[in-house]
């Protein structure tokens, strides 16, 4: 539904109320810490955003796409007149009616989706997903508060930490928001990769410093200070690149006999690989310990040069163009 020119900051709406719902629910925890009931109030709490969407979904109107892929053009012209605030959509319209049409030809997404024209999209929609829960992210927001009470922040330090870098997700996410369609996917999505490595390069060569293998040692406060900073400049550089990026991309490259099939595949990946992660991060730590970041900046450093030689820029262009785009790829 969203415009072209301003389809990415859109699209990035569903990234922002991730990180919004991040951040309160680190208020929450923060708040009910010291209840003696605290954590059946912060798991009841999370009933809100799940009566709110299924209300929400009471009012959620149908697409024009999906209109017109089930015959309904007159339907899908009023409602793309309404969402663009004007009458004058008869060339879009025509755009939309014509891929439609040139999709209905090829009746079955999933075989599509495996035919060598499609590689480039198949690829993207399994490795983005795949990349984007080995940045490490998963082990700062899921893990937060064990990973600064370990580093040696009390209790109450540990929790305020983990909402300190709740409210730098959210900031930062605004950035890309107001970024992506200015200067493109690819610029954010390296520049993101190159602040990341940094950081956890710097925050693993700390901890070895002070922990060593042993895992014992304590931090001052100018040092606590300094390695809150390197994980909130983590945790930003994620924000406005592989957090937004890693579903924006996946959702604008498939055309549209293959993106039901593309979609579903970045969301089945994603999820997967958000499990995989949450399973393994307390062994890694035990076991890798400060190797653990060194770990993933060795897949971030993986996945910005994939970035770097293969993602074309797809800012300002038409969904129903994309198959273009690939065409015109040196690979």
């Amino acid at each position: 539904m969203a415009p072209t020119k301003i389809r990415g900051a859109l699209n990035m709406g569903f990234q922002m109320m991730i990180t919004i719902g991040i951040l309160i629910a680190n208020l929450i925890n923060y708040g009910t810490s010291e209840h003696e009931n605290g954590w059946i109030i912060s798991l009841g709490v999370g009933a809100v955003p799940a009566i709110l969407l299924c209300l929400g979904s009471l009012f959620l109107g149908d697409t024009p796409n999906s209109l017109i892929e089930r015959g309904q053009h007159e339907n899908a012209k009023i409602m793309l007149q309404k969402i663009r605030g004007t009458k004058n959509v008869e060339e879009e319209f025509q755009d939309l009616i014509d891929a439609s049409e040139q999709a209905k030809k090829v009746e079955h997404p999933w075989k599509n989706i495996v035919q060598p024209k499609y590689r480039p999209q198949l690829t993207f929609c399994s490795l983005t997903p795949f990349f984007q829960q080995f940045t490490g992210i998963n082990v700062i927001m899921f893990y937060a508060p064990v990973l600064f009470k370990t580093l040696g922040f009390g209790n109450e330090a540990s929790l305020m930490s983990a909402v300190i870098t709740g409210g730098v997700n959210v900031v930062a996410t605004l950035v890309s928001i107001f970024t992506v369609d200015k200067f493109g996917r690819k610029i954010l999505f390296i520049e993101g990769g190159a602040q990341k490595f940094i950081c956890q390069i710097a925050i693993g060569g700390m901890i070895a410093a002070k922990f060593g293998l042993s895992g014992e040692g304590s931090l001052t406060k100018g040092e606590a200070n300094l390695l809150l900073f390197l994980i909130c400049a983590y945790v930003a550089a994620y924000a406005w690149s592989w957090g937004p990026l890693g579903w924006l991309v996946p959702s604008e490259i498939c055309s549209l006999e293959a993106r039901s099939a593309g979609q579903a595949i970045n969301v089945g990946v994603n999820m997967l690989f958000t499990f995989f992660i949450a399973q393994i991060f307390l062994t890694l730590l035990c076991h890798l310990k400060f190797g653990l970041f060194f770990f993933f900046a060795g897949f971030v450093l993986i996945m910005t040069i994939f970035i770097a030689l293969f993602l074309p820029e797809t800012k300002n262009v038409p969904i129903e163009e994309m198959n273009r785009v690939w065409k015109s790829h040196w690979f």
